[in-house]
């Protein structure tokens, strides 16, 4: 049963974190936050293997995806909260779930923070030939936890201009490579429907891959309703963000990947090895618009470094607030939460040294348990919409400042996409071991909670 205790009890004074984001840092995090390293980084290897159904692909998942924040989104706007979808899955399922939710979530951050600081390094060691790998990575390192250990104020400037420089790089990528498709684009001729002959050109299996590599690419949204709780008006940042989900994820992403399958042959080789968006540039002929788009995808990996701090250090700020987590990390100072700051930071780059020394044991299990978290977390967020929706109906109506479309229909249909997709990592090699460590893990995390849980409860 759910907790009757208040998931978030009221802070003491001078402990409670800042509300420095102001709405202009929340609509641009909202905006640019949809267009993740994942779109630029991950999406090759899904056009490689779906080929132009990748277009299909990108749609089914990123209508899920909206389901998804619709959800997220009206419980976020009914309680606002640095923990998001790990406090409200305490408050509906019960302290066993938001421990599951917010720890797996934390893991999950501070990997991929690793994991992208190398991405960034590599970027500027093509640039910078010779120089190491691991020291781009450290100074990338220092440079966010200074900027998520000062104000929330620096946070949201940074993520500002991070933003408004990945929003306006793909939305002039979208109008050239209009341009071109149209025949309109000096110096260049219309390739027509030439390269989308065959749509489906590794069938069924290839579809299914990339839907698989097109679900991963959305992960990160959900900072946009952790932010919300530190900004001047959470419930209207959330709704904002929230209903303007549809159209930003038709546009970035679903618009882009038709956009390159009908520009470069999707089995062309520097759709791989330089990225399905500078290959579609350098096909334009335009000079250094592929080294462009390489400055492009650095933004973006700086970006989401800068995010899945601040991400990580709130989500254990809630979790030792709500007595799920050693208490140092909970402690705050001038509204940041300094201590999980530095921790969140310092896992990040442990995985960094983890994917030099032990690359091929301990690293590499490592991503395969934080494969399918954000699965896990969706689940838990639907499951958590589907009793807290009746719950504020009862009590709290007015609450329901964003409402979930066709409710309940709609979020059962969210939990079958869900499960379909835990079906398709089961039949594919390399997810499935992804799926099967990623269960280990939520498990052990559940059994952990439950048993907190249950000793909470005797005391």
């Amino acid at each position: 049963m759910p907790s009757t205790t208040p998931v978030e009890a009221p802070p003491e004074p001078g402990t409670s974190l800042s509300h420095g984001l102001k709405q202009r840092h929340l609509s641009m995090i909202a905006l640019g936050g949809v267009i993740g390293a994942g779109l630029f980084v991950g999406s090759g290897a899904g056009i490689a293997a779906a080929g132009p159904s990748i277009v299909l692909a990108y749609t089914l998942s990123g209508l899920l995806v909206m389901l998804v924040m619709r959800m997220l989104g009206e419980m976020s706007a009914a309680y606002p909260s640095s923990g998001s979808f790990s406090a409200h899955a305490e408050r509906a399922i019960g302290p066993w779930a938001g421990f599951t939710a917010g720890w797996s979530f934390w893991v999950l951050l501070c990997t991929a923070v690793g994991l992208e600081g190398i991405g960034a390094a590599k970027i500027v060691t093509g640039w910078l030939p010779g120089t190491p790998e691991w020291a781009w990575v450290a100074l990338f390192m220092v440079v966010f936890c200074a900027t998520n250990l000062a104000a929330v104020q620096n946070f949201g400037e940074f993520e500002f201009w991070f933003a408004a420089l990945k929003v306006g790089a793909i939305s002039l990528f979208l109008v050239l490579g209009v341009l071109a498709i149209a025949g309109v684009l000096p110096g260049t001729d219309s390739p027509g429907t030439a390269h989308l002959t065959e749509f489906l050109p590794n069938g069924g299996e290839g579809l299914i891959i990339g839907v698989l590599a097109s679900v991963f690419a959305y992960g990160g949204m959900e900072t946009v309703t952790i932010a919300a709780a530190e900004s001047e008006n959470p419930v209207k940042g959330v709704a904002s963000a929230v209903r303007t989900a549809m159209w930003r994820i038709a546009l970035f992403y679903i618009g882009s990947m038709a956009v390159i399958v009908t520009l470069v042959p999707w089995d062309s080789a520097a759709v791989t090895e330089k990225g399905p968006y500078v290959a579609a540039l350098d096909s334009l002929g335009i000079p250094g618009a592929g080294q462009l788009m390489n400055v492009v995808v650095l933004v973006a990996l700086l970006s989401a470094m800068n995010a899945n701090i601040y991400g990580a250090s709130r989500i254990a700020y809630s979790l030792v607030e709500r007595g799920q987590g050693p208490k140092a990390l909970g402690r705050v100072s001038g509204g940041v939460p300094r201590v999980a700051v530095l921790v969140s930071s310092v896992f990040g780059f442990g995985c960094v040294v983890l994917s030099y020394w032990r690359p091929d044991d301990v690293f590499s299990w490592l991503l395969n348990m934080i494969g399918a978290v954000i699965l896990v977390v969706w689940i838990l967020i639907a499951v958590s919409q589907l009793r807290l929706r009746r719950q504020l109906e009862r009590e709290a109506p007015q609450k329901l400042a964003v409402r979930m479309w066709a409710f309940p229909v709609l979020t059962w249909v969210a939990l079958a996409g869900m499960a379909g997709i835990f079906v398709l990592m089961a039949r594919e090699a390399d997810t499935r071991v992804q799926l099967y460590s990623t269960g280990v893990m939520t498990v052990v995390l559940a059994t952990v909670g439950y048993a907190w849980q249950r000793r909470r409860a005797a005391d």
